[in-house]
């Protein structure tokens, strides 16, 4: 009898030791330290969070989470097919780490001892900007925080399916740096179509069907610019990036436009109110022969999509150089 009751008391004891597996009733991932991580920050098509022996993993077509806040109330949301869209929950028998989900070829250690896949439901996004704001007046978007929900969820579990009406991922943060508007060269325009234009390598500041009398050839009092609003129509200021980093003069004023470099990015000038915003000033001076346009943008702001980015209250946008006729 004895010798029975040692063999049941050594079967207790193995199954009572704690071989590092994971057991799993629901999934919490809600300690704020737990911050959403990606595998690609170009892509963002893996982004994940990890705590000590878990994961929880959202697998998006590549540049699904676009750099835009959602307009209120209107938060984009994206199906779960289990496909493109996936939401997968591992639970591990050891020690965790980014190299176990991003890794090329992952470590063997630590084993999957548990995992739950998403077959339903919904991914919510309510993206902001993160934008700072210069002493000049200026500001600059600096990122995006995309808050992410799940609701009606189903999770195949091993036990069976689970739905969860809500459960919040919490936030990613995307990086993001707005177009830079300083420029070294001179303001140049084009011949046919009046544009003009000051660029780096990679970005330029256009004034689109500037008005005419904002360009006269006639010098102006100290102090007293010539004075224009930006609008719809006429004085229509943009802000463009480029792909490549290739962008030269000869760009600008050739019809039709040369494919390349390829615009990334459209910011387009608010319109202006009067004594308020969007206000185009140019002080003309002469020289020999030369008319000297410095041209100054007041209170302007872009905006693309549901983004904005000030520039400085007062942006020295540079000097146009004509030659007076003989």
């Amino acid at each position: 009898m004895k010798k029975y009751a040692s063999l049941l008391f050594f079967a207790l004891l193995l199954n009572g030791c704690d071989d590092g597996d994971l057991t799993v009733d629901t999934i919490d991932f809600s300690d704020p330290t737990i911050t959403a991580q990606t595998c690609n920050t170009t892509t963002n098509n893996l982004i994940y969070k990890l705590k000590k022996q878990e994961s929880l993993m959202i697998q998006f077509p590549e540049n699904t989470l676009v750099n835009d806040a959602t307009a209120p109330g209107k938060p984009l949301s994206f199906d779960i097919n289990n496909t493109t869209t996936r939401v997968v929950y591992r639970a591990y028998n050891g020690l965790v780490g980014t190299a176990n989900i991003c890794g090329a070829i992952p470590p063997t250690t630590p084993s999957v001892t548990e995992e739950w896949q998403a077959t339903a439901g919904k991914i919510i996004d309510i993206s902001t900007a993160e934008v700072a704001d210069n002493p000049d007046g200026s500001s600059k978007i600096t990122g995006y925080n995309h808050s992410l929900v799940f609701q009606n969820i189903t999770f195949l579990k091993p036990s069976g399916p689970q739905v969860e009406a809500e459960y919040s991922f919490g936030v990613f943060k995307t990086t993001y740096a707005s177009p830079t508007t300083t420029f070294l060269g001179v303001v140049r325009q084009c011949p046919t179509t009046k544009q003009l234009f000051n660029f780096s390598a990679s970005t330029a500041l256009t004034i689109d069907n500037i008005d005419t009398a904002l360009l006269e050839k006639v010098v102006t009092p100290t102090n007293q610019p010539k004075r224009g609003l930006i609008n719809a129509t006429t004085n229509r200021v943009f802000v463009r990036t480029y792909n490549n980093g290739s962008l030269d003069q000869n760009y600008f004023c050739s019809s039709p436009l040369p494919s390349t470099p390829s615009v990334n990015e459209v910011w387009i000038a608010d319109n202006g109110e009067q004594n308020v915003s969007g206000i185009i000033e140019v002080s003309t001076s002469l020289v020999g022969t030369t008319y000297f346009h410095t041209i100054v943008l007041k209170g302007v702001r872009f905006t693309k999509g549901n983004s904005s980015f000030k520039l400085p209250s007062t942006y020295n946008y540079g000097t146009l150089e004509v030659v007076a006729a003989p």
